[in-house]
Order: structure tokens, then sequence, then C-alpha cells
């Protein structure tokens, strides 16, 4: 008996803004991202949830709120 399960994580950027501030390690411009992730299950959508993100656009780390 063979048991396998197909399930994944898919990821798109919806938009993209600048963001006030600069980057604490290199002083380059900040990036606001918004990402909406999707977990499929045998290619049946199962969970949806948009986020947003930071990065940096000279040195491109992410960056987090504190």
């Amino acid at each position: 008996m063979c048991l396998v399960f197909v399930c994944g994580e898919d990821e798109r950027v919806v938009s993209r803004q600048p963001a006030p501030g600069a980057c604490p390690y290199c002083r380059g411009m900040i990036q606001a991202m918004d990402v909406e992730s999707q977990w499929n299950f045998c290619f049946l959508p199962l969970y949806s949830k948009t986020k947003r993100r930071y990065y940096c656009t000279m040195c491109t780390r992410k960056l987090v709120l504190q």
C-alpha cells in the first residue's frame, strides 16, 4: 500500500509600494509587498492568506517590525 500526500504552498506578489523610513543595515529604501499565500492539497485550495512583508531594495534583507 502506498499513500502519497501531494500538498504545497503557492505564493504570489499582489502589490508593491514604497514604505516610509530607511533600512537599519544599509540605509536603503524600504519596499512593502503584499503577498498572497495559498495552501493546496491534491490541487484543491485549502487555505488562503494575504500578508504584508517589508524588504530593503539595496541589500534585499527581509525586515521585521518590532
